[in-house]
């Protein structure tokens, strides 16, 4: 399934919905139809585990398109928001965790050289979660280098303590896409959480496609363009830490919970590591692309 959290116009509650066929479905809509029960937004279905899963792919199924009324809407007369606009938790990153952007940090950042053997993890607030269209803030008076991250993100579906490599993905709810911005500028003592943890610094969606649809999230094509310019342009093969191998590693000392989002790392591209040097300033388009999940475009406005 292709999930969206959404909401119909600007004063309405946010909902949950499915996408099929260009068109938004009510999932909690379309359950009481039936007599059912299930939750309408994403937070309260992702904690329900598989069964919510099951459940409504069962139910779409057995309408075929013939969706009751006021059930199913066109899917451009909806606004789209971040799948979850507002984590329970810090959202986890990972740092250098492709082969690629591990060489450029280390020529234009105070990166080492040398592959990390350990995943490297830093975060980033709820406050950073912005939806589809939203704009990207850029505060002169803050930062003079503001860059781009395109990054798969994953979403945790099942409360996940110690797990091993061989059975992580089967604590994941689905995958998403992710631009982690950053402020290179604003990294302190080799902290990074204010540099890419400022507001508007985590575009996030379209959409969650669950993990039933994406068996292996390691054969993932990903591109970011900056005013129509491809700068990275990758696959999540890639990856110097798999996404099972996060899973484990994060979770061997800190619980991962049902809703809890990793945001994988990013590939070689980014403006630090060109030469010369490229930032984004306010009147840049920034565009993302992940294959199998969708698109992400923001305009950067002066804040």
């Amino acid at each position: 399934m292709r999930l969206i959290t959404y909401r119909t116009e600007v004063t309405a509650a946010t909902r949950l919905g499915a996408i099929v066929d260009n068109h938004v479905v009510d999932l909690a809509k379309l359950a009481a139809y039936v007599g059912n029960v299930l939750p309408d937004n994403m937070l309260d279905f992702i904690d329900l585990g598989p069964l919510a899963v099951s459940s409504a792919t069962a139910l779409l199924d057995s309408f075929k398109d013939l969706w009751p009324v006021d059930i199913a809407l066109p899917l451009q007369n909806v606004k789209i928001l971040a799948p979850i606009p507002r984590p329970r938790k810090n959202i986890f990153g990972i740092g250098l965790n492709y082969v690629e952007h591990v060489a450029e940090s280390s020529r234009t950042l105070d990166t080492a050289k040398d592959l990390p053997k350990e995943p490297v993890i830093f975060s980033k607030p709820p406050t950073t979660v912005i939806g589809p269209g939203d704009a990207i803030e850029h505060n002169s008076g803050i930062t003079q280098q503001l860059d781009w991250e395109v990054e798969l993100a994953v979403i945790i579906g099942t409360r996940a303590k110690g797990v091993s490599e061989v059975e992580a993905l089967k604590y994941v709810f689905g995958y998403s896409l992710i631009i982690d911005m950053s402020a290179r500028d604003c990294r302190r003592a080799g902290q990074w959480i204010y540099s890419k943890g400022q507001d508007t610094y985590a575009p996030f969606g379209p959409c969650i496609v669950t993990a039933d649809e994406i068996p292996d999230p390691q054969d993932l094509a990903l591109n970011l363009k900056v005013n129509g310019v491809t700068k990275q342009d990758s696959n999540t093969r890639h990856m110097l830490f798999k996404v099972n191998t996060l899973i484990a590693d994060i979770s061997k000392g800190i619980t991962l919970e049902p809703g809890d989002i990793i945001a994988t790392g990013t590939p070689e591209g980014v403006g630090a590591g060109r030469n010369p040097q490229e930032w984004l300033w306010p009147g840049d388009v920034v565009e993302a692309h992940l294959e199998k999940i969708g698109d992400l475009r923001h305009s950067v406005i002066a804040v």
